[in-house]
């Protein structure tokens, strides 16, 4: 969320910033806005000295005056308090400004390749899907999550349930071990106040699941990913500069409607409601934000590099990022049977986004109280590297081979089979 003040100070350059991101929101209304709610405040202020200077002189007669003065104050107070609350929302409604080396565009194919890395590898026959392997091998079931769940979710049983939770434990210990990541294993539900505090709401309300508990006193969601919640560890906190940075990793399942989808990826694994991720978060002082992001993108690709899976490196445009981020890397993946890169990490510097709605603050050097950098990004999205390894690591009769760094995870297993 956005400082008024900061907006106020440098309207110009905040405006051009945000139309790179293809906002179409009229921020004049917003400066007006201001301008009421800083009139109000000062007017009430003049109403309120005026009746304590009254009291001051305990003049019976002026008892129906201080009354005006009273009922005036209690009408600009609600006048105050609902421009306050106009302008908060379209505050909230802004996303994030985007940072100069953002390259300018309108949607993801105005994103640009930094790296690619790995071989891909020439089949001597046609690689399949990562859907056919899987029910070939009758360990994914779709129809059968169809009928006791719905659409776009999936059974995943067998080996390849083993080799997707040796995926999952194969990440948490290089980030645990190597990266430096404390563990945490939170709560799979977050209140309003926390999906707010990252971005999740009020704007994407749609992408959500709410869940309709007995107590009303404040709406819950499913997490659509866990930085959600590990974020929110330091919401309304002054924090210890001491102890920047705080790293956080949590393997959870995710919640997502993929509301904007529709008719998207309706096939397989690679777009579900439930799904599983490593996510890794950073809270860091604000001035070393970018430093942090490009760590971070390390730690994932780090994980790709050891499971041998070809991938590439964008930064993504002011079209395509985020809501909350002012600069993305995303990491694709090589998916043989698309002949194509897929996403697979997302790895988000948010500056003090974050942390201005969520209200965490620390003292820089100058015992000055600032708001901290947020950054999130997964480590990776265990479906779809499932998917990753399924295809790239297939031979011919369907059966796939394990991963040199997984197999002391599955008992040395060297490749899944119908057997």
């Amino acid at each position: 969320m956005h400082n008024i003040k900061n907006i106020r100070a440098n309207f110009d350059n905040f405006k051009n910033k945000l139309k790179n991101r293809n906002i179409n929101i009229d921020l004049n209304n917003i400066i007006i806005l201001d301008k009421k709610n800083r009139d109000l405040i000062q007017n009430k202020e003049i109403l309120e000295k005026e009746k304590k200077d009254i009291s001051k002189k305990q003049d019976k007669s002026l008892f129906e005056k201080s009354k005006v003065i009273s009922n005036k104050i209690n009408l600009l107070s609600d006048e105050q308090k609902k421009i306050k609350s106009d302008l908060d929302s379209l505050l909230s409604s802004l996303p994030n400004i985007p940072l100069d080396d953002v390259p300018i565009g309108s949607d993801e194919n105005d994103n640009i390749e930094i790296e690619k890395k790995g071989v891909i590898k020439n089949f001597n026959f046609k690689p399949k899907s990562h859907y056919e392997l899987g029910e070939n091998l009758k360990m994914l079931d779709f129809d059968l999550a169809s009928k006791t769940t719905g659409s776009r979710f999936t059974f995943v049983n067998g080996k390849l349930a083993g080799l997707e939770r040796a995926i999952s434990n194969f990440m948490l210990d290089l980030h645990i071990n190597k990266n430096g990541y404390k563990e945490i294993s939170p709560p799979l539900v977050a209140n309003y106040s926390s999906m707010f505090g990252t971005g999740q709401l009020p704007k994407f309300e749609n992408d959500q699941f709410e869940l309709k508990l007995d107590d009303k006193s404040e709406r819950k969601f499913l997490i659509p990913t866990a930085e959600v919640i590990l974020t929110n560890i330091v919401k309304n906190q002054i924090l210890d500069k001491k102890n920047l940075p705080m790293r956080f990793v949590a393997s959870t399942p995710c919640f997502r409607k993929e509301a904007g989808s529709y008719g998207k990826d309706t096939k397989g694994m690679i777009r579900q409601h439930q799904f599983h991720k490593v996510e890794l978060v950073s809270i860091v002082k604000i001035d070393e934000c970018l430093s942090e992001l490009e760590r971070m993108t390390n730690c994932a690709t780090m994980v790709l590099d050891q499971l041998n899976l070809p991938y590439r490196k964008i930064i993504l445009s002011t079209g395509d990022m985020g809501f909350s981020a002012e600069k993305t890397y995303d990491l694709e993946v090589w998916l043989p049977s698309e002949n194509t890169y897929r996403e697979i990490s997302s790895c988000s510097s948010c500056g003090s986004f974050q942390s201005t709605r969520m209200m965490t603050r620390y003292k820089n050097d100058k015992n000055e109280t600032i708001y901290p950098g947020t950054l999130n990004g997964s480590g990776l999205a265990i479906g779809r590297t499932l998917i990753a390894i399924m295809e790239n690591y297939q031979n011919e009769d369907g059966s796939i081979n394990i991963p040199d760094v997984l197999k002391p995870y599955m008992n040395n297993l060297e490749k899944i089979d119908i057997n």
